[in-house]
């Protein structure tokens, strides 16, 4: 799995807009076996799985009878299947049901991104406990790993090179106001990831690898009204799904998005915690980026 996913099994979470929709697309186009799309949004879902089915059948009819095939050309490829799941992943049982049927289904997956995400843009206390904190929670920090539980043991089992890919934030690297629970749930993605990633390689299990991504404010809707802090603008969903899926293939293990996301953490980590959070706040702004933050409409 050094250049495509190209006979893979592929499932994504959030898949039905966003970056989600574009991971699916991406794996589509490069030839997965089954690309396995899990979201909670039906309508948006079957809008979704309509582009893809169209992808697949012109990425068929692409190259003529008779022209010389590559690993890249439609011609002679499996067709992918595209395999829809409606579910809300803050039920966690759900997450075991529907999991199960796609083990029955694929025997298993090969690649599995972690994406979906939400977030509520509230100082703590403004937070309800069970509209805010706990969906957050579950959504951001619990529902990949219990994902990730559910289809690892195949993944080691099996000889094939596999990869987990979790979307964490730049947000669980430093704090900042408005984001408290959501950086909390970002801070549990970073440190649950990277541990797992250990692990594998700890025990022996190196062919299966995991990426963690930490990337700043993305124009997906998702933060709508929140402003990049210096040095990090906000940056385009199709830029994003392009290094997250070489990083992926790679076996790269973090990857931080932009670059200041990285000079942030380290500056966080080597300062004195009073001269950071003048830094922060005074010169990057990043203690007023979520000042204006709106999220989606609906």
């Amino acid at each position: 799995m050094t250049r495509t996913v190209r006979g893979a099994r592929v499932l994504i979470t959030g898949a039905a807009s966003g970056m989600g929709a574009l991971y699916a697309e991406r794996a589509v186009r490069e030839g997965a076996r089954a690309v396995v799309l899990w979201d909670r949004d039906e309508a948006a879902l079957d809008d979704v799985v309509a582009q893809l089915r169209a992808i697949v059948m012109s990425e068929r009819e692409a190259t003529p009878w008779g022209a010389p095939s590559s690993p890249s050309s439609a011609a002679g490829r499996p067709t992918t299947t595209i395999h829809p799941f409606v579910l809300d992943l803050a039920e966690l049982g759900a997450i075991a049901q529907s999991a199960q049927v796609v083990r029955k289904e694929l025997d298993g997956i090969d690649v599995l991104i972690n994406n979906a995400g939400i977030v509520r843009g509230k100082y703590f206390w403004e937070h309800d406990n069970g509209d805010d904190t706990r969906p957050t929670m579950q959504v951001n920090a619990l529902a990949p790993m219990y994902i990730t539980r559910e289809f690892l043991p195949g993944m080691i089992e099996s000889a094939r090179e596999a990869r987990v890919v979790n979307i964490a934030s730049a947000a669980g690297t430093v704090s900042n106001p408005r984001m408290s629970v959501y950086a909390a749930s970002k801070w549990a993605v970073i440190g649950w990831s990277d541990s797992l990633r250990l692990e594998l390689l700890q025990q022996g299990f190196g062919h299966v690898k995991v990426t963690t991504v930490a990337p700043s404010y993305i124009d997906t809707g998702m933060f709508e009204g929140a402003k990049g802090p210096l040095l990090t603008p906000v940056l385009a969903p199709e830029y994003v799904v392009d290094r997250v899926w070489r990083a992926m293939l790679a076996g790269k293990p973090m990857l931080l998005l932009p670059w200041s996301v990285g000079l942030a953490k380290t500056l966080k980590g080597v300062l004195p915690l009073r001269v950071w959070d003048v830094l922060a706040d005074r010169v990057f702004g990043v203690h007023t980026s979520m000042n204006d933050f709106t999220g989606r409409s609906s």
